[in-house]
């Protein structure tokens, strides 16, 4: 493969310039982080688990500087069978909306492991030798056994698509018709647990290194309701280096947008009931997204919550899932006699109409953003930023830069990150160091953002839930907001936190403060949480939020 190159942001050979605002933004973060240029080459790899340092048993911690790098692990080409655009197409519009890296997740099917997927990977090959600037993945997106859908996707290496397509024809509910399960379903014990087996399988190939590195995340984990809190626990703990987390916010965000699609859309094409393949559970307000975030996700105290509060990083992502772009204007082309995606693996390229065709979605990067923290540029520090949960997302272009710090009140060191573990003594103070760079450019809607508030969540860590479904975390709560309204250019918050007898997490969120409400349990909760929008009326642009991963403080002794 050709050798990997610097993007231009961080490549000291491209002119400040070509750079656009946003461009210049992330050149002075990386300066500012010590990693600008060779040294962001050449840098050290960070850790693939982010531990936290300073030793087991002993307090303090320090992670290294980090450079913020732009993509999305969930978007279709005309190699899934209910898609539209080219592979090019898409890289180009990735290139256009500033994404360092993404990963085409084609929906697995007889068509894609006969013949797509191979074809795909053709066209990946050409586009990393082309531009080497831009990171792109080859993925699948995995019918999970008895429950959703599911990112896999493989670092670059000689069996990266053997692998997919062995997973695919092994592993795949749909192909094996081991889809969805639930009370309908007699066969649902033996579907999960396939599911279970799937993983473990992925974490084999790692460790033989058949693939240098492979990941798993769970897509719209509530769009039907059918991926029960028993399931992420058990998909988690059955290969935790594998499975790291899930769509904090699915894509289709243009779905509600007003007069698009009709009086009964939902962002995220969230517009489900409950069925009888759905956990029984999970109540009314769950299949719904709240400022465009699943609600396993936006509710503070809830689903998400509750696996955090077990002491395991659990992550949270968020992508366009491309496959129909809103106002654009393409149709899908005409088979020619005889050919089907069956027996092609392949759509026919799409026809411009010049009239807008429906659609949900946005580009890679024109809206939905996830932010990844490595110490160099290439793929396996992509995987490595994502399995040690240094990660934060955000809509609209809301923010260009979020570093997150917690350190030890006197320490001069930079403390730990997002996904770390900083180890303190019982009653020691400890400082969370938010430093946030508002965007400096319109965002590709024309508006310029403006963030409104920074919420600081803290939840007690209370060990392994007794109850595998427990779906609550009853001592989560919101513990501050920062007002920051009119705030420009880069600045720091600095929010006083005590350890007391437990081991908590902190994690943040914000939003532009246009939509907000008591949360979904309770003003003494969350008194100024996301809301959902009324059927029909959720224009995206107007109801932007960010979201960072937790970093855990563990209290010596407790």
């Amino acid at each position: 493969m050709t050798e990997q190159q610097l993007p231009a942001w961080a490549d000291p050979s491209a002119s400040p310039a070509g750079l656009d605002a946003q461009g210049v933004s992330r050149r002075r973060l990386l300066r500012r982080a010590g990693l600008f240029g060779a040294a962001f080459a050449l840098a050290p790899a960070a850790p693939a688990l982010a531990a936290g340092g300073g030793g087991r048993g002993r307090p303090g911690g320090e992670d290294p500087a980090l450079a913020y790098l732009v993509g999305d692990h969930h978007v279709h080409s005309v190699y899934s069978h209910d898609a539209k655009y080219t592979f090019s197409q898409l890289a180009a519009a990735g290139a256009r909306y500033g994404l360092d890296w993404m990963v085409f997740t084609e929906h697995s099917n007889t068509g894609h492991a006969e013949y797509g997927a191979a074809l795909e990977h053709r066209e990946i090959q050409r586009a990393r030798a082309q531009n080497p600037r831009q990171l792109v993945f080859q993925g699948l997106e995995w019918y999970i056994p008895a429950a959703e859908h599911a990112t896999v996707f493989t670092a670059p290496g000689r069996h990266e698509t053997d692998l997919l397509t062995r997973f695919e024809r092994l592993y795949d509910g749909k192909l094996l018709g081991y889809d969805k399960g639930g009370a309908a379903d007699p066969d649902t014990a033996r579907n999960e647990a396939h599911a279970v087996a799937a993983l473990k399988w992925l974490a084999r190939q790692r460790r033989s290194g058949r693939v240098d590195d492979v990941l798993v995340l769970a897509n719209h984990p509530l769009r039907l309701g059918i991926d029960s809190p028993h399931e992420l626990r058990a998909w988690r703990d059955a290969a935790p280096e594998i499975m790291i987390g899930m769509e904090g916010s699915p894509g289709a965000q243009g779905a509600a947008t007003p007069g698009l699609r009709g009086a009964t859309s939902v962002r995220g094409e969230y517009e489900n009931k409950p069925s009888a393949q759905s956990w029984p559970g999970y109540p009314a307000d769950a299949y719904v997204t709240y400022g465009g975030f699943d609600w396993a996700t936006a509710t503070v105290g809830g689903l998400w919550d509750s696996m955090l509060a077990e002491g395991r990083l659990f992550s949270v992502t968020a992508n366009s899932d491309a496959h129909r772009v809103v106002h654009d204007t393409l149709r899908n082309g005409d088979w020619a006699p005889g050919r089907t995606f069956d027996n092609t693996g392949k759509l026919p390229d799409p026809v411009e109409t010049g009239t807008a065709q429906p659609g949900s979605d946005f580009w890679p990067g024109q809206f939905s953003r996830t932010h990844v923290g490595v110490t160099r540029y290439g793929y396996r520090q992509v995987m490595a930023g994502l399995r040690a949960g240094r990660v934060w997302v955000d809509h609209g272009h809301l923010l260009d830069g979020l570093e997150v710090r917690v350190r030890r009140a006197g320490d001069r060191g930079r403390g730990v990150t997002l996904g770390g573990r900083l180890r303190v003594r019982r009653g020691e103070r400890v400082v969370l160091d938010i430093t946030v760079t508002s965007a400096s450019r319109p965002n590709p809607h024309g508006v310029l953002p403006e963030l409104a508030h920074v919420d600081v969540v803290r939840g007690a860590v209370r060990g392994p839930a007794a109850d595998r479904d427990a779906w609550r975390a009853p001592d989560t709560r919101v513990v501050r907001t920062e007002d920051v309204t009119g705030r420009k250019g880069t600045y720091t918050l600095r929010v006083p936190l005590t350890a007391g007898a437990e081991s908590f997490y902190v994690r943040l969120r914000g939003s532009d403060g246009n939509r907000h409400a008591a949360g979904p349990l309770g003003a003494a909760v969350d008194p100024h949480g996301p809301v959902a929008h009324a059927p029909g009326d959720g224009d995206p642009w107007t109801d932007t939020w960010f979201y960072t991963n937790p970093v855990f403080v563990d209290v010596l002794g407790s």
